[in-house]
């Protein structure tokens, strides 16, 4: 019988000395991680970002991972492109596979979560929340706080907040979000950079083979399959002006 949601978060937050409070905050992949650091002793956690918050973040700590399994013959997918959505199923379902191996191979010694993560102080993964918007006709409200908004239309217990204590409220609650958008967009900026100086240094190597299998009057079908995928675009997409400056460096 698997173990339950409420079941597996109290083993996970004991044994790693965290505070989840959802599966899904599992899906950043630092905390699959340390549970197998508990099991091994040996899982490069100055490596490991227990305080991911961006998707790129998330798949480097899956690729550590695969790599442990790897070298500990662990035979298991990782099914990351779904665990790193961060959806509850997902990593409910690997959380309890993980459970499972970890009751087969832990051998009970001692394990220092803390000390493993050199004391680093993991903060409960972030989430987006969207902006809300108000009913309508109630214009002026934001995010379902209004000037003057009382609940229910009653006055509350120590009477009337003023309008400029309300006005305050919703600008700070626009400011927090302001924040954390402006942090989710850089980023979403680093994974772009990330992927894209990965598909710079293929189209590099692809380049330099094609131009050796040149020289020796050779060629090499996979290769000019894999450059035409580079190369390609799609429907919509349009090419920067070629009298616009373009940068060498940044363009296929």
């Amino acid at each position: 019988m698997s173990a339950s949601r409420t079941d597996l978060l109290a083993w996970l937050n004991e044994l790693l000395q965290i505070n989840y409070t959802k599966v899904e905050q599992c899906g950043g992949g630092g905390a699959y991680c340390q549970i197998l650091d508990s099991i091994y002793g040996d899982v490069p956690m100055k490596r490991v970002k227990m305080n991911a918050r961006h998707e790129y973040e998330f798949i480097a700590n899956f690729k550590i991972m695969q790599n442990i399994f790897k070298a500990k013959k662990i035979d298991k997918p990782i099914p990351v492109e779904k665990l790193v959505k961060c959806k509850m199923q997902d990593n409910l379902e690997f959380l309890q596979w993980m459970k499972r191996f970890w009751d087969t191979n832990y051998g009970g010694q001692g394990y220092d979560a803390v000390g493993r993560r050199e004391g680093a102080v993991v903060d409960t993964p972030a989430t987006i929340a969207p902006l809300a918007t108000g009913r309508s006709g109630s214009s002026g409200n934001l995010g379902g706080v209004g000037v003057g908004a009382r609940a229910g239309g009653k006055t509350p217990v120590g009477g009337h907040r003023s309008a400029s204590a309300a006005s305050n409220e919703t600008v700070q609650l626009l400011q927090g979000q302001v924040k954390e958008l402006s942090g989710h967009l850089e980023g979403l900026e680093k994974e772009r950079d990330f992927y894209f100086e990965k598909l710079r240094e293929i189209e590099i190597l692809v380049q330099q083979q094609l131009e050796a299998h040149e020289a020796e009057g050779k060629d090499d079908q996979t290769l000019r399959k894999i450059q035409a995928i580079l190369y390609s675009t799609e429907e919509g997409f349009e090419v920067p002006d070629a009298a616009g400056p373009i940068d060498e460096e940044e363009t296929f």
